[in-house]
């Protein structure tokens, strides 16, 4: 099934299909944290300080929440990256349905838990009374809209495993100008403070999950289904969940270990969370190329994998080695030599900058590993090895909270124990992940060379 919207990447170059699948999606991550630049300046120069940290403190419970869905979502995308590299189009259609079922289902769950819990899972975490009541405020309307988001990622998850990254890109930024639009509308003009960049936030990502959704079902041949491919099946969905669960669980342990490290900064005042939210920004923001270079990894060996061509695989891992390695210096030399400069965009406060820039230097010596965790992440996802996800969410709750809790018991570490923990954790996590990759199982992970 020939279309121009999907591409088969069991044939052809390498590199020039990552490089070229990934940029679309590089350009949309950098626009996603863009607009998460936005919210932050905004907040941090025209509602104040606290404000920045308020909205930082909600980060990493918000990704807890959503990790569910976007386990899911990626789950789904994994098993149809194999059926279309296998060349099996009526389970493509299939799962396409059955995973928008399950998406539905978890994304309204998790949007009602998140609005209902928020408050007492701050106050749990410790985070300043100075700030709660405006985190609460952002996190229970950000999570009220996790629906949207749920519905945008999986749609984009599918869409990129039959080969397109163009589609969810256009959408994103559309999404993005409409972010900074109603930033400025809601905060500069109504005054409406962080509760009006929360709104900014859910309205632009409704606009990009609608827009996305009605453009695949107008011009992808794979959403063009049938009374058939609607029905519910069973089997489908059991092997969603089976493959989607260990990735969400991977990323709600990653989340957890988030928030435990989020509480140890809280536990520092104002000035270490407001200069650890612009440095986490920064830190995103960094991983963008890694992310979408592990993305286009995990649809390169999904649908390789569908096509038992195991060398291949291989081959595009090495590659990838390579381009995180270059960049990775690129990184290094810009956070060495303008980490100040960098922190000046997001505060005016002396304190923060200060602290924040020192912190993006140390961070920046990992950088190597962080890549690593990336590209190794997407490749084993990709090939349907869900345990390997529950090894990596273990091994970054251990290195956060053992690392957090153990420097921070060093008054010699101080503050700094919350970025050289971030440092070590990336450290250890890109290690068990090669050694994951070197053992092989992920050989014989095929979703779909039993499937008739």
């Amino acid at each position: 099934m020939a279309a121009k919207y999907i591409q088969d990447m069991t044939e052809g170059n390498e590199t020039s299909l990552l490089i070229r699948f990934s940029l679309p999606m590089l350009v949309g991550n950098i626009f996603q944290q863009f607009y998460n630049l936005i919210d932050s300046i905004i907040v941090g120069k025209f509602i104040g300080a606290n404000a920045l940290a308020a909205v930082g403190a909600t980060g990493s419970l918000s990704f807890l929440f959503f990790s569910i869905c976007l386990g899911l979502s990626i789950g789904i995308g994994i098993i149809i990256a194999q059926y279309f590299g296998a060349k099996k189009d009526s389970q493509v259609k299939r799962t396409i349905a059955n995973g928008v079922y399950v998406i539905g289902v978890s994304g309204l769950i998790m949007s009602i838990i998140a609005a209902v819990f928020a408050r007492p899972i701050l106050q749990l975490v410790q985070t300043p009374p100075e700030i709660l009541n405006d985190a609460v405020t952002f996190l229970r309307i950000v999570s009220g809209g996790m629906i949207a988001v749920a519905a945008y990622n999986a749609i984009a998850a599918i869409l990129r495993a039959l080969g397109d990254s163009k589609t969810p890109l256009v959408f994103l930024v559309i999404s993005c100008i409409i972010n900074v639009v109603l930033d400025l509308i809601f905060v500069l003009k109504f005054g409406f403070g962080v509760a009006g960049t929360a709104y900014a936030t859910v309205f632009s990502q409704a606009s990009a999950a609608v827009g996305c959704i009605i453009f695949a079902l107008l011009k992808n041949p794979y959403f063009k289904l049938k009374r058939e491919h609607l029905k519910v099946n069973w089997p489908i969905i059991n092997k969603c969940i089976r493959i989607g669960l260990p990735v969400a669980a991977q990323n709600s342990m990653i989340a957890l270990s988030l928030v435990a490290l989020q509480r140890v900064v809280n536990g520092f005042g104002e000035t270490a969370v407001a200069a650890f939210t612009a440095t986490s920004r920064i830190e995103q923001l960094i991983q963008q190329p890694f992310n979408s270079l592990g993305a286009a990894l995990s649809t390169f060996s999904g649908q390789n994998m569908g096509a038992n061509k195991l060398e291949r695989v291989k081959k595009g891992y090495r590659k990838s080695i390579l381009i995180v390695a270059g960049f990775s210096l690129l990184a290094l030399l810009a956070a060495q030599l303008g980490g100040r400069a960098i922190m000046e965009v997001f505060v005016k406060d002396e304190a923060v900058i200060d602290l924040g820039a020192k912190a993006i230097k140390l961070t920046s010596l990992m950088y190597f590993p962080l890549g690593m965790i990336h590209i190794t992440r997407g490749l084993l996802n990709g090939t349907g090895d869900a345990f390997y996800a529950m090894i990596n969410g273990m091994v970054e709750v251990i290195g956060r909270v053992g690392f957090s809790s153990g420097l921070a018991a060093f008054p010699a570490f101080g503050v700094w124990s919350v970025w050289i923990t971030t440092g070590l954790t990336w450290f250890i996590t890109a290690i068990a992940s090669v050694i994951r990759y070197r053992q092989g199982k992920w050989k014989e992970k095929s979703l779909v060379k039993q499937q008739k």
